[in-house]
């Protein structure tokens, strides 16, 4: 019994052309567009950002932003190849599943979890530290913090977490949305789109004019700048090979990188989609290149307001209310605003990481590589709402009780790895299959999908060493619920 069992295209055509027992179409390019864009703009841009900045990058996060995007781009030519191919849900694992067979599709499925529910539970902490931004920071610390975080407070208390409860409220609440419908679902993240869009665009317009020079210089941090003070009052240095210069930048890349996994999301919608074959490609890359402007400009912006220093002790998660509040005088108004339509548009990235990762469960149940409580669909409302329903329990937990640093870099690592394996699948079925009717072709094969794997390999190298044992270990857990569950039940077994 092989390890590398593939699955039949012919197959999976034919699974997609099923749509009265599967999952129902109600996707448009505009829909499917719009829920890139709800994934894109989130966490990535209003959180990660100051992270990447405060602790690797400085002003040359823009920098850092090109090469996420560059290793983006690469990937999502492939992305959209696969996805006008093959009209399924699953997303990286199925095309992994046709071209490299079953072993390496369950370890990219695995790799998946890390992108989307991680991805999830990154969100909703965020979410949680801009409510209590909101509400003048009523919310104790305890309350909306992990068992792992700390801070010390201007009397010189210690506080620390207990558990996050902010962010398990609006994960309950998306779940549920979720259960009702996808087309519910993909309207109010249209609404939400539009609102987060138009908000990220007067932050860029007003915040131009208060731009000042002398935080972009130097635009790479230096190996001997001084070091920064943090939230609990220690020392943060930027002596480190990947804390400052070049390798700075590409740390710095490997961690805004989580702002863009947002797109590779809009596939794993593919079997919803009304005519996938053209609208798969379009939003896929729409979405991708309409961000990648906008996050160019707001990091630039944002580094200009307020000096990179600043964010390494405060306003980390809060950091464009932070900047507005501190150095825009006059513009509480705006911070206001800003605060409210970041945390309608987290609850969109939210929705779409828990889509996607429902989504995924649903096609390796169907594999029988997961157990069949996963695929099993609503009678009335044809979503998969059992997995919708155990997944809220899993993210909860690390939403509840992980620090948002933890989760965000592991959700990189995950979606970088999958990105590397869509690039060689690529390669693989133009090899295996070249005369298979391709609706859109990535250009300047192997070229790109080769260089698309080297940047996201090297993103991976630059995130700490810690993320990537972790990142080890889960895999390791992964191999062993293959070999001891998955691989005697798959629906391929001979």
């Amino acid at each position: 019994m092989s390890l590398f069992r593939k699955k039949s295209l012919d197959a999976l055509v034919a699974q997609a052309a099923d749509s009265e027992h599967g999952l129902k179409r109600t996707l448009g390019a505009g829909s499917l567009i719009a829920l890139g864009i709800g994934a894109i703009i989130g966490a990535g841009l209003f959180v990660r950002t100051a992270a990447a900045a405060g602790e690797h990058a400085g002003p040359a996060v823009t920098i850092s932003f090109m090469v996420a995007a560059l290793g983006c781009a690469f990937a999502g030519l492939c992305y959209a190849e696969f996805a006008s191919m093959i009209p399924i849900a699953g997303s990286a694992y199925t095309y992994a599943y046709t071209t490299m067979g079953e072993l390496v599709a369950w370890v990219i499925g695995w790799a998946l979890v890390l992108e989307y529910a991680l991805g999830a539970a990154t969100v909703s902490i965020s979410w949680s530290e801009y409510l209590n931004k909101l509400v003048g920071g009523s919310i104790p610390f305890e309350w909306c913090h992990s068992p792992f975080e700390r801070v010390l407070d201007t009397a010189g208390v210690m506080h620390h977490g207990i558990i996050n409860i902010p962010a398990l409220i609006i994960l309950l609440a998306l779940s549920l949305l979720l259960i009702r419908g996808t087309a519910e679902s993909a309207t109010v993240n249209t609404i939400i789109v539009i609102i987060k869009v138009t908000i990220v665009l007067v932050f860029i317009a007003i915040g131009w004019s208060f731009v000042n020079p002398g935080n972009h210089h130097p635009y790479v941090i230096p190996a001997d700048a001084p070091p920064a003070q943090m939230r609990d009052g220690t020392l943060y240095s930027y002596t480190s090979f990947f804390r400052h210069g070049w390798g700075g930048i590409l740390s710095g890349a490997g961690i805004v990188f989580f702002a863009f996994i947002g797109f590779d999301a809009v596939s794993t919608a593919a079997q919803e989609a009304k005519n996938p074959t053209k609208d798969m490609p379009v939003g896929i890359l729409g979405s991708l290149v309409i961000c990648t402007i906008l996050y160019v400009l707001f990091s630039w912006v944002l580094t200009g307001v307020a000096p990179y220093t600043d964010f390494v002790k405060a306003g980390k998660e809060a950091s464009v209310a932070y900047a507005i509040e501190t150095y825009m005088h006059g513009y509480h108004w705006l911070s206001i605003l800003v605060t409210i339509a970041i945390l309608a548009g987290f609850s969109s990235v939210i929705l779409v990481m828990l889509l996607g990762q429902s989504r995924v469960f649903y096609t390796m149940a169907t594999d029988g590589l997961l157990p069949k409580v996963f695929c099993a669909l609503h009678p009335k409302f044809r979503t998969p709402y059992k997995s919708n329903m155990l997944l809220f329990v899993f993210v909860g937990l690390f939403a509840g009780f992980v620090p948002e640093s933890v989760a965000g870099n592991l959700t990189s690592i995950g979606t970088l790895f999958a990105f590397i394996l869509v690039s060689i699948g690529v390669v693989i079925l133009r090899g295996s299959d070249p005369n298979r009717p391709r609706p859109f072709k990535t250009p300047l094969v192997p070229v790109v999908p080769i260089l698309g794997a080297l940047v996201c390999a090297a993103m991976i190298v630059g995130l700490d060493s810690a993320t990537q044992i972790t990142a080890l270990i889960w895999m390791v857990i992964g191999l062993i619920i293959y070999f001891g569950y998955s691989k005697n039940n798959s629906r391929l077994k001979a």
